[in-house]
């Protein structure tokens, strides 16, 4: 079965968010004072953290090889046993719930950080892809083209 465009845009945003989130979570994790990202560590105070190196770890694993993963299984549609255990939607194949999971966990991931810390000029552009993400996830010609039902 062909790919509908949208699945080429879907795939894009992965990537995009993928690939800018191993980059940031690697500077955070390289230098855990925040600074190779302009942060101030005193944006921290109220979130439990005393260094940006744990943020810069689940934004590189969650935000960045989460949503790469999830990239190429909706590009490929490879089997991978392992990762069904988290599809809650087993009619779908588990790029399309991971697509899903990457769109909620980038609007969860920015709204904690609204709330525990300072505003980030890239906070509404990340909370956008998620939404898109959504959006173009459940678009009935995307559900389709990854149902196991057919």
């Amino acid at each position: 079965m062909k790919k509908p465009l949208v699945i080429f845009l879907l795939v894009a945003l992965h990537v995009i968010v993928g690939i800018s989130a191993l980059a940031g979570g690697s500077m955070l994790v390289i230098n855990p004072d925040g600074s190779l990202l302009g942060m101030q560590p005193g944006w921290l105070n109220h979130s439990g953290f005393t260094t940006y190196l744990i943020p810069g770890l689940l934004l590189f694993f969650a935000n960045g090889v989460f949503p790469l993963l999830t990239a190429y299984g909706l590009l490929f549609k490879p089997t991978m046993g392992w990762i069904n255990k988290i599809n809650l939607y087993h009619t779908r194949h588990w790029a399309w719930a991971c697509s899903l999971y990457t769109g909620v966990i980038l609007i969860a991931w920015i709204i904690v950080q609204q709330v525990i810390a300072n505003y980030f000029w890239l906070q509404p552009v990340i909370a956008s892809a998620g939404l898109l993400i959504i959006v173009f996830t459940l678009l009935p010609a995307v559900t389709d083209h990854y149902s196991l039902t057919k």
